[in-house]
């Protein structure tokens, strides 16, 4: 076994240290900004069209034909999303029952028809054997994303240290 020991007789990188081990017992207020950021950086998604990757959605047919943006016809996905911050996590999500569909795709079958039925944008009706929807992410970490909670983390990791006295 290989042990290292450290032993800090600077006061106030003591009380910085301490600080930081209180504090990350509880993160709810950090993991409360970072869901607000992921939720903002989702909301952008919506306005652009593309994946946390940047890759750009594949437009639907609504949008297509009617000159509109893909996946926002009432905007009730886009205005679904929200988080949840706890101690040491946050979630992401929507309760919308569609959403997984539009974030992973799917292909839809008639559970007890020979075919699917209904109506376009035009007003034509469709019947088909199935309907493919391809995946538009949206919920996702980016780059820029993943920038911004660093960027928070150390700012919160700063307020902590500050509040100290410790100058870490």
């Amino acid at each position: 076994m290989v042990q290292l020991r450290f032993h800090i007789e600077d006061a106030a990188a003591q009380s910085g240290l301490a600080a930081l081990a209180r504090a990350s017992g509880d993160m709810t207020d950090l993991m409360d900004d970072i869901g607000r950021r992921l939720v903002s950086d989702t909301d952008r998604r919506f306005e652009t069209e593309t994946a946390p990757d940047g890759t750009p959605w594949r437009p639907s047919r609504r949008a297509t034909e009617t000159g509109g943006q893909t996946l926002t016809d009432k905007e009730t996905l886009r205005d679904s999303i929200s988080h949840q911050a706890g101690p040491r996590s946050v979630a992401i999500g929507t309760n919308v029952i569609y959403a997984a569909v539009h974030q992973a795709g799917a292909t839809i079958r008639p559970k007890s028809a020979k075919a699917l039925r209904f109506r376009l944008p035009n007003g034509a009706f469709v019947t088909t054997k199935e309907v493919t929807i391809p995946a538009r992410p949206y919920i996702g970490l980016s780059e820029e994303g993943a920038d911004g909670i660093d960027e928070l983390t150390l700012a919160w990791l700063e307020k902590i240290t500050r509040g100290s006295g410790a100058g870490l």
